[in-house]
């Protein structure tokens, strides 16, 4: 985690279907439901002293429109990655495939405004 004081943020939605296995008889979150999902992306860093970016926002845009493509109307359970698509899991599939991309990435929401629910993940620390 940066201690820089300056962050951004780029939000892509997508819409997609999913289901759980294991839950008990009759449970409604065992059977195919969806929902549209919203993914924040946060960059945290010093602006460039010769743009004045943290991170040009038309390299997050095209990242996210990357992921946007992989998710969108999708059944996430078939996504490599995504067996068991919970908010939780969502937002650390999204943080593997940009942290190597942007090194100050500092955190991912998942919303489902729908539900009324969210999860924010801050990646790992190291041990």
């Amino acid at each position: 985690m940066s201690d820089a004081a300056m962050e951004i943020s780029f939000e892509f939605g997508f819409d997609a279907a999913h289901h759980f296995e294991g839950m008990p008889e009759g449970h409604m979150y065992g059977r195919l439901h969806g929902h549209s999902f919203f993914v924040e992306v946060a960059i945290a860093g010093e602006p460039d002293a010769q743009t004045g970016f943290v991170v040009d926002f038309a390299r997050l845009e095209q990242a996210g429109g990357e992921l946007r493509s992989d998710l969108d109307h999708r059944l996430l359970n078939e996504v490599p990655g995504l067996a068991v698509p919970s908010l939780e899991n969502i937002a650390m599939w999204v943080w593997e495939r940009l942290a190597p991309r942007f090194p100050g990435l500092c955190r991912v929401t998942v919303r489902r405004p729908s539900c009324h629910q969210t999860c924010v993940y801050k990646g790992r620390t190291a041990k």
